[in-house]
C-alpha cells in the first residue's frame, strides 16, 4: 500500500492457505517456521501483515486468519456474534492444525480468540488477548469508530502520534480506507447492541484454565484498561502485562516489544 509516504510498515495479506467451512472459503496468510505456530486473530479494521506478524514469524510459524467476512474470507451472512466467527474458525483450525496452538487475538479479533478458549480450552497451548472487546467496561465504555472517521479511529489507537504518521502515514491509502469500509459494515453485523461486549462472555471465562498473557496500552482509549483487568479477574491462569508507551494497538506502536512479550510467556508456558 502506497500513498506517497515512507511508511513501507504494512502490507497487504501473504498468501497462505483456503479451507472450506460450512460452505464458505476462508483465508489465512501464513509465515514462519516452527510448532505449535502462532495463530493470530485481526483488529476490527481487518487484516493486514504488519512488523508484528513479521517479528512473530521470525520465531516460530505464524498462521494469520481473515476472520469470516473480513478481508478475502467469505461473509458468513447469518452470523451476528464474534461467537459466530469463534464456531467456524474452530473448525478451520481443525484442518489447518489439529495439534494445539498458540492463540493470539488483537481487538475484535481478542474477543474472537476469548469465546475460542471458551468453547474449546484443550484446543489451546496458550491465550493472549490484546486490547481485546469483549466485556462491558465497569467505568467507561468501549469507543464506537461510527461515530467517527475511520482516519480520527485509527488515529486514536495510537499513544504517539508520530508512530502514526510512520506506520499509516499522514492520509490513509486508497486500499486501507476501502479495506476500513469494508471492515466496518461485517463490524457493526456482529458487535452491534450492545456494542463490543458480551453479557454471556464473563460467566464463561470462569472456567478456562489455559495459560493466558493479557497485554494492554496504558493509554487505551478504544477498550478501557478495566477490560483488561477483567480478563485478568476472571481467567483462572492469567497474567496482565500493561504497556506505558502504547494506546490501543499495541502491535502498531510497539511491535517488537510486544513479540517479545508473547515469545516470553510462550517460552514459559512450554518448559
Amino acid at each position: 500500500m502506497s500513498n506517497g509516504v515512507e511508511t513501507a510498515t504494512i502490507s497487504q495479506p501473504l498468501a497462505g492457505r483456503q479451507v472450506a467451512v460450512a460452505g464458505l472459503q476462508l483465508q489465512t496468510s501464513e509465515g514462519g517456521t516452527g510448532t505449535p505456530p502462532f495463530v493470530v486473530l485481526h483488529h476490527s479494521t481487518g487484516p493486514l501483515w504488519t512488523p508484528f506478524y513479521e517479528a512473530l514469524a521470525a520465531r516460530r510459524a505464524v498462521i494469520a486468519p481473515d476472520l469470516s467476512g473480513y478481508g478475502r474470507s467469505e461473509r458468513p451472512d447469518a452470523a451476528r456474534s464474534p461467537r459466530d466467527l469463534a464456531i467456524l474458525w474452530l473448525r478451520a483450525l481443525d484442518e489447518l492444525e489439529p495439534d494445539p496452538v498458540h492463540l493470539v487475538g488483537l481487538g475484535l479479533g481478542g474477543w474472537v480468540a476469548a469465546e475460542i478458549a471458551t468453547m474449546a480450552p484443550r484446543r489451546l497451548a496458550s491465550l493472549t488477548l490484546v486490547g481485546a472487546a469483549g466485556i462491558k467496561p465497569r467505568d467507561g465504555f468501549i469507543h464506537d469508530p461510527m461515530m467517527s472517521s475511520w482516519t480520527d479511529y485509527a488515529r486514536l489507537g495510537f499513544h504517539d502520534e508520530s508512530r502514526f504518521e510512520k506506520v499509516i502515514g499522514s492520509e490513509p491509502s486508497e486500499d486501507l480506507i476501502t479495506l476500513w469500509d469494508h471492515s466496518r459494515e461485517m463490524t457493526a453485523r456482529i458487535t452491534w447492541k450492545p456494542w463490543m461486549w458480551s453479557g454471556q462472555l464473563p460467566s464463561l471465562l470462569r472456567g478456562v484454565a489455559t495459560p493466558s498473557l493479557v497485554v494492554w496500552g496504558q493509554d487505551d482509549r478504544i477498550v478501557p484498561l478495566d477490560c483488561g483487568q477483567q480478563y485478568g479477574e476472571l481467567l483462572a491462569d492469567a497474567r496482565l502485562e500493561i504497556v506505558d508507551d502504547a494506546g490501543h494497538t499495541v502491535d502498531l506502536e510497539q511491535p517488537e516489544l510486544l513479540a517479545q512479550l508473547i515469545a516470553d510467556f510462550v517460552a514459559t508456558v512450554e518448559r
